[in-house]
């Protein structure tokens, strides 16, 4: 461990320049959110592990744990194939766990709402990665990636958090609730998305969990604007036309109040099934308050 934590110190400590720290263009007009909106990192989330830490030498294990899976054809495949950013090209990997083709001509309402919402949610980057400026593991290290072409792109621009793991999650909570039957795939999926810059070499595993949180607290936002409300329902409806009828909708269950709900005691017996404005328990029996 002494001498992880002394490669990591000797460790070339060049700074990120602060330009170039988006890596992606985006149409504001199409955002349910601007980017003061959304939850800043920079307030809540701690800042990376520095370099002389126990946190940090997690990150170097896992560095090294990526570039043994490397070996593995396969797992490495898959970690260039997630290495993308379109939301066309993501939504083509995501059709299988999620069962059916997802493109802008086949699923018009869903492809919408993921276009919409994934983009926005990874807004939620922006800020963290140009305040903490973190060095990526290939340029620190001088190291070659699996996908040599982003490297001049990406080698300026920050690496905490990991945007390209807040889009693949972003994208699997979206798909999670149009179809919460494919959970356990798509979970899979947006998992391995995240996991898959590490063993590209693109980031540390504290960028990747770190993405993932981000894209959670982004997609919980998403739920208290209309437009995406109105977005996600017509994704789900159309999946549901799509399926077959095979699934339903699951429609939000009324709220029963005590105005209007039977009273029980204990024992499960009806007591009363009066107007009332509350109720209490008294012993071991539950009563209402008749309303006036």
């Amino acid at each position: 461990m002494k001498k992880i934590l002394l490669l990591a110190i000797a460790a070339t400590m060049t700074t990120v320049s602060t330009q170039a720290q988006t890596d992606i263009t985006l149409d504001q007009e199409a955002m349910y959110f601007d980017i003061d909106e959304l939850p800043n990192a920079v307030n809540w989330l701690p800042a990376p592990p520095e370099p002389n830490s126990t946190q940090f030498a997690y990150d170097l294990t896992q560095y090294m744990w990526g570039k043994g899976e490397r070996l593995n054809e396969e797992r490495a495949q898959q970690a260039i194939d997630n290495g993308v950013t379109d939301v066309a090209e993501m939504a083509e990997q995501f059709s299988k766990p999620f069962g059916m083709e997802i493109s802008k001509e086949k699923t018009p309402c869903i492809f919408h709402v993921l276009t919409r919402g994934v983009l926005t949610v990874r807004l939620c980057a922006t800020k963290p990665k140009t305040t903490f400026v973190r060095l990526r593991p290939f340029v620190r290290y001088n190291e070659p990636t699996l996908i040599p072409a982003d490297e001049e792109t990406l080698r300026q621009n920050g690496s905490y958090p990991s945007g390209h793991s807040i889009r693949g999650w972003a994208m699997t909570l979206l798909l999670c609730e149009i179809n919460p039957d494919a959970q356990d795939d798509l979970l899979a999926l947006g998992y391995q998305w995240g996991q898959s810059r590490v063993i590209a070499g693109y980031h540390w595993q504290s960028d990747v969990d770190a993405g993932r949180i981000l894209a959670s607290a982004g997609y919980a936002r998403l739920h208290t604007n209309e437009e995406f409300l109105a977005d996600i329902a017509a994704a789900r409806a159309e999946y549901v036309r799509l399926a077959g009828g095979n699934t339903q909708v699951n429609a939000p269950k009324a709220v029963m109040t005590t105005r209007s709900a039977a009273i029980y005691n204990m024992a499960g017996e009806q007591l009363n099934n009066e107007p009332s404005t509350g109720a209490y328990i008294q012993n071991g029996k539950k009563y209402i308050k008749k309303a006036e």
